[in-house]
């Protein structure tokens, strides 16, 4: 199921002798979810032929913790001003975190 996008984002692919750039708004659509192995990302804008698109990325455990850890280490990068974010982000980590720890860990065999 996917959800609609309430911000935007913006892609960027580089080949070296290519490059991709797509915009993902508002009448876009997202999933997100994990599997066994890491999480996974879906970035839809729906339409005709000549404007529909999508990404599709798969990030292992190992990787996107990394990218946490580097997330943390930027947040000041945050605008003091820009409250309606900063809240946003709390929320969602904390709701991550909720999640994980109240997971059950399983034991591997």
């Amino acid at each position: 199921m996917t959800k609609p996008i309430s911000d935007k984002a913006e892609i960027a692919l580089e080949y070296p002798d290519k490059l991709y750039v797509g915009t993902f708004g508002r009448s876009s659509r997202f999933e997100a979810h994990l599997d066994p192995t890491g999480i996974a990302l879906i970035l839809e804008k729906p339409g005709a032929d000549d404007v529909r698109k999508s990404i599709h990325m798969h990030i292992n455990f190992g990787l996107f913790a990394d990218i946490l850890r580097e997330l943390a280490s930027t947040v000041g990068h945050i605008p003091n001003e820009d409250i309606l974010h900063h809240d946003q982000l709390t929320q969602a980590v904390a709701e991550l975190h909720k999640a994980l720890v109240g997971s059950p860990v399983k034991d591997s065999p």
